[in-house]
């Protein structure tokens, strides 16, 4: 095999600034790569942003603001141009420079992204709603230099005080402003990048604290959309394609841009994409695919009657478990299946998932063509069907941290280590039971906090709930639920209770509920359970 595929031995590199390839992982701390499908066998010079934008009809619409204007293919491409040519240019950025992203979901944002793949350097892409101190940490782990920004996202940037960082802003009215400055109009030749050379580093969202930084290749970019996109999503050109993730989070990456632009389909960018905002966007951009989270769709439950969801047919969450409940409520409001799968930015996107009548509620999935996966104990030991243990993946993604000793944790044994507890039922089918360190163990009984979550929010009054262990002397830890409740419902401890005793063996009840006007999230909408632990809360006691 190719070694610019097998991950044994790299290609000659485009890049003038090797510090990514440098400061990639030894290659006997990679997990094994595996290129089983042909559209996986990719060449050995590749560039992704081109790939993505040289395929597709230049009339057909590629990206939509939610004001209703809208780019085509042709147009996206003459403005990435634009931008690549000012890059590389005026700016002075070189092939393999890491180049930090930020600001609000929006095609341009995009299009920069997509300009600095283009012209060879490493798209860092940070979340608007990330502090001075993140962003500060982010530049210094990653060496930036150079950041896009958006005028309305600056502050916070300029106020890290990262020595030697240019920021170039876009969006605004100062002649110096990326849009405002003039640039040749002709095409801007990809630099010729190698496949396996560093296209974008995702730094992990924070759930566990320090990030971590995640280094993708160009061929990466491309395997998750002929993964996931090609074989289960199964996206159309006449798609329109929505969502609420960010696209500094790679499950908006993937499931905003890279899928809908590999499809030569269109998304709609909305800056604003909470539960409120996106039923209306669906009824008024005839959207066909959504991408949100778990707690997404079920804010959404009660202002369905209000919109015409009927354009959708595909349905998409990650970025943490479904709850078998939210499944069957959804569906039974619209009919729609959703699609569930477990991603990982540390894997760039999801490798287990089910679609359509494959779809089993309360579990994940099967592994995603192009993927393996198996549930194996801490020693590297496969389990047998029905016992938890870790879940274990390969495919043609791998963690590579960024001069980060964690690498060892996460690889073991040629598997990448997801921190995921997973039970392989005997049909072949992933069931989540609980992150790895979020399991409870009270009294000598395991408790996985999803189940218990899920069993509260069948009840009628709760909108979110989070359980966790709270060191106990006695049991060694003890169940506690904090809770989100309906607007307009009142807070009865017992009664929740007393619910959960019918749907629950008693060892798994949570001995205190905490009722919370929100539950704490990462920018990205993921939970921190870990806050939870930690910071405590107002105890309502239950016994």
């Amino acid at each position: 095999m190719d070694p610019s595929r097998d991950g044994t031995g790299p290609t000659t590199s485009a890049h003038v600034d090797t510090f990514a390839r440098d400061h990639l992982p030894p290659p006997d701390q990679w997990p094994e790569l595996h290129f089983d499908l042909p559209e996986l066998r990719y060449p050995a010079r590749l560039n992704c942003a081109a790939e993505l934008m040289d395929h597709a009809d230049p009339g057909r619409p590629a990206f939509h603001f939610a004001s209703g204007e809208s780019w085509t293919y042709g147009e996206l491409r003459t403005r990435v141009d634009r931008i690549a040519h000012l890059l590389t240019g005026d700016l002075g950025v070189v092939p393999g420079n890491r180049v930090l992203l930020r600001g609000p979901t929006g095609p341009w944002l995009a299009a920069c992204w997509l300009a600095v793949l283009k012209a060879g350097a490493v798209a860092v892409t940070v979340l608007a709603q990330q502090r001075a101190h993140e962003l500060r940490t982010m530049c210094e782990i990653a060496r930036i230099r150079h950041a896009l920004c958006d005028v309305r996202a600056v502050d916070d940037l300029a106020k890290a005080e990262v020595p030697g960082l240019a920021i170039t802003t876009f969006g605004g009215d100062a002649p110096d402003d990326l849009l405002n400055r003039p640039a040749p109009e002709e095409p801007y030749p990809a630099v010729d990048t190698a496949a396996d050379d560093v296209a974008l580093i995702a730094f992990t969202s924070g759930t566990t604290g320090r990030p971590k930084g995640c280094m993708h290749f160009h061929r990466d970019v491309l395997a998750i959309a002929d993964t996931f996109g090609r074989h289960v999503l199964r996206a159309r050109p006449d798609d329109v394609f929505a969502g609420s993730p960010p696209l500094g989070f790679t499950f908006g990456l993937g499931g905003l841009v890279v899928f809908p632009m590999r499809a030569g389909a269109s998304t709609v960018l909305l800056e604003q994409a909470g539960a409120r905002q996106l039923l209306p966007a669906i009824a008024r951009h005839r959207i066909s695919v959504l991408f949100t989270a778990p707690t997404a769709y079920r804010a959404m439950l009660d202002e369905l009657d209000a919109h015409d969801v009927s354009s959708l047919r595909r349905c998409v969450s990650a970025g943490e478990n479904l709850p078998a409940a939210t499944w069957h409520a959804w569906h039974e409001r619209t009919g729609m299946r959703i699609v569930n799968g477990i991603g990982a930015t540390e894997l760039l996107h999801i490798f287990i998932s089910a679609a359509d009548e494959d779809i089993r509620p309360g579990t994940t999935g099967v592994p995603v063509p192009g993927w393996r996966a198996r549930v194996q104990d801490e020693h590297g030991v496969v389990l047998p069907d029905g016992q938890p243990g870790l879940l274990a993946v390969q495919g043609p993604v791998g963690c590579r941290y960024l001069a980060d000793p964690r690498q060892h944790d996460y690889v073991r044994g040629g598997w990448n280590i997801t921190g995921d507890s997973y039970v392989r039922e005997p049909d072949g089918y992933f069931r989540y039971v609980a992150r790895a360190d979020d399991m409870i163990i009270s009294s000598g009984y395991n408790i996985a906090g999803p189940e218990v979550e899920d069993a509260l929010l069948r009840h009628p009054d709760v909108l979110e709930a989070a359980v966790v262990g709270r060191p106990d002397e006695a049991r060694g830890q003890i169940v506690v639920a904090y809770t989100v409740l309906k607007e307009g419902a009142a807070p009865d401890a017992e009664a929740l209770r007393t619910y959960l005793k019918s749907a629950l063996a008693p060892y798994k009840c949570p001995r205190e509920i905490v009722f919370m006007d929100a539950l704490p999230r990462t920018a990205t909408g993921k939970l921190q359970r870990f806050r939870l632990r930690t910071e405590g809360g107002p105890v309502t006691p239950t016994t």
